[in-house]
Formats: structure tokens, sequence, C-alpha cells
């Protein structure tokens, strides 16, 4: 990150997902970009110690719920009267076989994956047609497309983004408005709990040879979320060491 060259002076975003992770990465990454940064995440209190860390704001709202999300985007227009970018990367992991899926686990997942980036794209959709603009950024999965056992619930939400990515590409276009997503393979908390034999067997079958770092991410999506990358809408870029191809 030492030779940042993205700028976003006077620019705000919104992170969702943004306790931990590529999403306090990002965080990071757009704050010392110079943009206003809000981190959204369920936890309250692990949003204002990662906000505080890295310098940005925190909101405490459930990405599943519509009121908490016009909430959160009502605060942020108050407080600097616009909204440029936003990262729809919240998510959460509910894994079980098919068979041993409740509705709960069904339903949960894709209300906060798929039904939270649906909710705020939706939200910021008024104020990115005002001033002719806006950035979004979805965070999307290799699952989505290719399936992984004991992920039907996650697959099939990390599927549904990358259609809602497409469509929202189309319709708000008008706008000024450019939709994207990245298909990440960060070495996350989630990865860092992966027995070494077992990590290192999965990181044998990139041909990069590694899991990608939370940075290398960020530098995907700071380059999607810029006005350099305007002419580009309705992408799903894999960030993932050539694991898709």
């Amino acid at each position: 990150m030492e030779n940042l060259t993205f700028d976003y002076t006077g620019q705000t975003v919104i992170v969702t997902g943004g306790a931990r992770g590529i999403g306090l990465e990002l965080g990071r990454f757009f704050v010392r970009a110079g943009a206003d940064v809000y981190l959204i995440d369920y936890d309250a209190d692990e949003a204002a110690t990662a906000s505080a860390d890295v310098g940005a704001r925190a909101i405490h709202a459930d990405v599943s719920n519509t009121s908490d999300v016009e909430r959160a985007v009502e605060q942020v227009i108050s407080e600097t009267g616009r909204v440029d970018v936003i990262v729809n990367n919240a998510g959460i992991l509910r894994d079980k076989m098919l068979w041993k899926l409740t509705d709960d686990d069904w339903e949960q997942v894709l209300a906060i994956h798929t039904g939270g980036t649906f909710r705020l794209t939706r939200a910021c959709v008024p104020h990115f047609r005002t001033r002719g603009y806006g950035r979004v950024i979805n965070v999307t999965s290799y699952t989505g497309l290719h399936g992984n056992t004991g992920q039907a619930n996650y697959g099939t939400a990390k599927a549904g983004i990358i259609g809602f990515t497409k469509t929202a590409a189309k319709e708000l276009a008008r706008f000024g408005v450019t939709v994207n997503a990245i298909s990440p393979n960060a070495e996350t908390r989630m990865v860092a709990s992966i027995p070494d034999e077992k990590k290192a067997e999965l990181a044998a079958a990139i041909p990069l040879g590694r899991f990608g770092s939370t940075t290398e991410m960020c530098s995907a999506v700071g380059f999607l979320a810029s006005r350099e990358a305007g002419y580009i809408t309705g992408v799903v870029l894999p960030v993932d060491g050539g694991i898709s191809i």
C-alpha cells in the first residue's frame, strides 16, 4: 500500500461487512486514498474498533433489514452530503450439506449476501441519480459460478449477486452509475483457520501458487471504484490467482 496512486479526496465511501477481513482492509485503503469512509457491520463493538483503527466512521446496521440500511444511508448523507462509492461486502457462512440445511441457514445467508447487496444499492440510487454519478462494487465468489460442497446457500447467494450486478449495471448506466463485482481469493480469517496440510493443497491448485492478500483485493476494488474505470460496467473481475481459469 506504500505506492498508493488512487485519489478519493472529497468522496464518500460505504463498505459493508467492514469490521474484519477484506472489508476492514478496504476501509483502510479508502481512508488512505482520502475518502470519508463508513464501515457498516452487524457487530457494533467490532465496527467501532475497526473504524477507530483505520480512521473511518462506524455504523451499526443489519444489511438484511431495510430500515437499518435506509437509516445508515440517511446518516451518511446527513454528515457528508453525498455518497460516491458503495462496496457490498457483508456476508456470513452457514455451511452444511444440502440435506442438513435449515430454512434459517438458507434464508439468512441469502438475506445478508444477496439481500444486503440489493438493499444498500437501492437505498443509494436516488442519491446517485441526483448527482449523475456512482460506483457500486459487489463481492461475489468462485463458488457462485462453480459451486462448492456444503455451500448450497452460499453458492446460490453469490450467484445471485452476479445476476444482480449485471442487471443493475444495465438499469443504472443511464444515471452515470457503474456496477461491477470482484470474485476474490484472499487469505482471510476463514482461510487462516484451514489446517496447514489442506491449505497447502488448496494453494497448489492456484496457478499463482498462493492465496491473495487482502490488499490485492483493495487494488482491484480501488480501480473499479475510480473515475478512470468509468467505461467498465457489468463486469465480474476474478482476483483469484487464476483459480477460475
